[in-house]
């Protein structure tokens, strides 16, 4: 059976829409709620103009506007491209233009950031702003929408995709010249999360910690493999190792995936005993 990114989510809302998605900070989003917000997004995408194929930006923190974008794309049969929160304006403009974005979902805050850059960044034509006033400053040919509006759009029919389509690209690195962007299909995606829920052995129960940028594989697997079980994801963007541990802690934390710099500093620390109950 062929399988969609975006399905991963839908069907684990159809089986359980109660149950707890997405936890951020004292939040809990529930599996029907963030389908219902994921279906909006595309939606609205759709109303805008959005291609098939068409390349989407999401320049935010882990938060659920970020998640719902992501899969929301997917669902109308664009191509989300993920931008790492940590990345400088130029930065991000390069990957606006590399990859022909069309629409960026970010805030007012990175959207007045980005300022001027956007006037170079080719193929963008619309700004979707998740919080405050449709007011930043933008190129002249850019149109801003705030979220609510954007939101509220009526259903529309989605671009018919299959799992061979597109649907991400990621960019690697940078290290060494410009950051590449690698091109991921809904079979990619699937096949990894679904392999890797697996080996793991995730269940509905486990409760995901999720630390990595979205714009990397490995941290965005963290969704794919929690939406792909039924399982639940805490986002957190950390500022230190020990932060984590009281995170993993409070949250009743079941998996942790994280790279080796953090690995070294969280081997340093004191670990709270609740962590050994439930990691």
């Amino acid at each position: 059976m062929t399988e969609l990114l975006h399905e991963l989510l839908l069907r684990s809302a159809e089986r359980t829409p109660d149950s707890a998605a997405l936890t951020y900070r004292a939040a809990t989003l529930r599996y029907g709620e963030l389908a219902g917000l994921a279906r909006s997004v595309a939606n609205g995408l759709l109303q805008l103009g959005l291609r098939k194929q068409g390349r989407v930006g999401v320049y935010l923190p882990k938060q659920p506007e970020t998640v719902s974008s992501i899969f929301g794309i997917a669902a109308a049969g664009g191509v989300f491209v993920p931008l790492n929160p940590l990345l400088r304006p130029d930065q991000v403009a390069h990957i606006l233009r590399d990859c022909d974005v069309e629409v960026l979902i970010t805030s007012r805050e990175r959207a007045v950031e980005l300022g001027p850059t956007m006037a170079d960044a080719g193929a963008l034509r619309h700004v979707v702003l998740t919080e405050g006033s449709a007011d930043a400053s933008t190129a002249q040919r850019i149109a801003v929408h705030r979220w609510s509006d954007f939101l509220s759009a009526s259903q529309q029919q989605p671009h018919r995709v299959i799992d061979m389509d597109m649907a991400a690209i990621l960019y690697t690195s940078g290290s060494t010249g410009r950051p590449k962007g690698v091109v991921l299909s809904h079979r990619n995606m699937v096949t990894g999360a679904r392999s890797v829920a697996h080996y793991l052995g995730n269940t509905p129960a486990d409760r995901l910690l999720a630390v990595l940028p979205f714009s990397f594989d490995y941290g965005f697997s963290q969704l794919s493999t929690a939406f792909a079980t039924g399982a639940s994801v805490v986002l957190m963007d950390y500022l230190l190792a020990r932060d984590v541990l009281k995170v993993a802690a409070r949250e009743r934390v079941t998996g942790l995936a994280g790279v080796p710099p953090l690995w070294v500093q969280l081997a340093e620390l004191e670990w709270p005993a609740e962590i050994r109950e439930s990691l």
